[in-house]
């Protein structure tokens, strides 16, 4: 039996009929990551000596009969969540030393699940990126053609569950950051309401747009991990109090009278006519199951980008002001005086794509550019909200791509952040309206994979999960794993 490849509820199932332990599953998949992500580097920070100490914890509550349904079940967080007594580097030079003293509230709630951490995974500097590629620890690779980009910036976490490293890791989605990777490695990937997951302890980039979520093989393992994550948290101000469903148990929900209404807005200009094809399939899949699908437009749509590239960078800039080289983080060698110290600590632990980002950032909020940019930008936003509000009194669900291609080749966009920017077409709407949204894998393009996207109003997690997890019934995509990690 190969235990990488068993779903959440296999292994759940397995560790409560004693079929392994979760010391024995927690040495497997360590050993599969020793093996594997060299080739990878989806990795930061490996941390098998706790992780094997979370598991015999495990074992002893399963025995006791204290057991949940992730008690022992091995996953790992992404670098951007502080994790108490390990190095949280969000891929960044400028925290390379700093090791958090507390847990975020994401992490703490999966620890208490007793799920077993084995480690932080790789990703864009501050989640800055689509492509993974500006890590400081280097690009991460994309386990079906190593040459690729595994999109970003939750690209370690998306690589590292494509590859079966892991069943299952948390990642961050501020413009696409969970969903645009997950399509662009075959897996699923869900970014829920804004504020129904807790934000702290998770570093900052955006914070009206940040939102934590989970990446998996499947919407059911989804469910699973996030129904554990989920909830209110009185030191977040932005967590919503509502009480949260067992997304599993609602995964039943029938497709029969569910509307689903595509967006024309992203199925024409800019989309690779085999990503339309495949996305047309996965349509005629739920037409087939029931759903009643029509066409409906979101006409301000198309102005999410250049909306979201005023709205983050400014954010950003107030955000990462903190790492300033002298409370915490990188510190220059021998400043001359304080001023000094503030630029060179900044300068040299900032990359590229930061810089250009705070730079963005400080710009559009300054005087006499606020009104221009960044009040203008906000407006737009209002307009994109109040379309998808018209839109879901139409229907319950809207279905498009997630990305405009398959994976790119690293190196080819790096140099050029407008076409960068541009991969995140279809996904940055969802966080600036707030929207729970996210992608499943619907096929292949020149052996590479390709990703439907499903956006629902506020708090339609249950509903969106078990439409993804009816698709995933008829369809084999999510179960596909590149060759030299089967």
């Amino acid at each position: 039996m190969s235990l990488h490849t068993l779903s959440i509820a296999e292994l759940s199932r397995g560790l409560d009929k004693g079929e392994f332990s979760s010391v024995e599953l927690t040495r497997y998949f360590l050993a599969r990551i020793a093996e594997k992500d060299p080739a990878l580097n989806a990795f930061i920070t490996v941390m098998a000596e706790s992780a094997l100490a979370a598991a015999a914890q495990a074992d002893t509550r399963r025995a006791a009969g204290q057991a949940g349904r992730l008690t022992g079940v091995p996953i790992a967080h992404k670098d951007i969540f502080c994790t108490r007594g390990a190095r949280t580097s969000c891929g960044s030079k400028m925290l390379d030393n700093f090791v958090a003293p507390y847990d975020a509230t994401v992490v703490a709630k999966l620890a208490a699940a007793g799920v077993v951490n084995l480690g932080k995974t790789n990703m864009d500097e501050f989640a800055m990126g689509s492509s993974n590629e500006t890590s400081w620890y280097g690009a991460v690779h994309n386990p079906w053609d190593l040459s690729r980009v595994p999109g970003g910036s939750s690209g370690g976490s998306a690589a590292a569950v494509a590859a079966r490293l892991i069943p299952a890791a948390t990642g961050t989605d501020t413009g696409g950051s969970i969903r645009q990777p997950a399509a662009l490695v075959g897996i699923s990937g869900i970014k829920p309401t804004y504020g129904r997951v807790s934000r702290y302890g998770m570093i900052a980039f955006a914070s009206s747009l940040d939102q934590a979520g989970v990446m998996a093989p499947s919407a059911e393992d989804c469910a699973y991990i996030l129904s554990d994550m989920a909830g209110f948290d009185t030191r977040d101000s932005t967590s919503v109090d509502r009480a949260v469903p067992d997304y599993v148990a609602d995964l039943g929900m029938p497709l029969k009278g569910l509307r689903l209404g595509v967006l024309t807005e992203f199925m024409g200009e800019g989309l690779e006519p085999q990503t339309a094809a495949c996305v047309q399939a996965a349509i005629d899949v739920y037409r087939r199951l029931g759903a009643t699908v029509v066409d409906v437009s979101c006409p301000s749509l198309p102005l999410s980008v250049p909306t979201y590239y005023v709205v983050a960078p400014a954010e950003c800039s107030s955000n990462l002001s903190r790492f300033d080289g002298v409370r915490f983080g990188h510190r220059c060698e021998n400043p001359k005086d304080l001023n000094d110290l503030y630029k060179r600590s900044r300068a040299e632990g900032f990359g590229p794509e930061v810089q250009r980002r705070i730079m963005t950032g400080a710009y559009v909020l300054s005087a006499g550019y606020y009104d221009a940019y960044y009040l203008k930008a906000q407006k737009v936003r209002t307009l994109i909200a109040a379309d998808f509000q018209r839109a879901f009194s139409q229907v319950d669900l809207l279905v498009c791509p997630t990305t405009p291609g398959p994976a790119f080749a690293i190196g080819a966009k790096i140099d050029d952040p407008v076409t960068m920017y541009l991969n995140d077409i279809y996904t940055i709407g969802a966080n600036l309206a707030g929207l729970p949204a996210m992608s499943l894998p619907c096929g292949f393009q020149d052996g590479l994979p390709v990703g439907v996207q499903l956006i629902g109003p506020h708090f339609s997690e249950s509903r969106m999960l078990s439409a993804a997890h009816a698709y995933q019934l008829e369809t084999d995509w999510h179960q596909k794993l590149p060759a030299a990690y089967s």
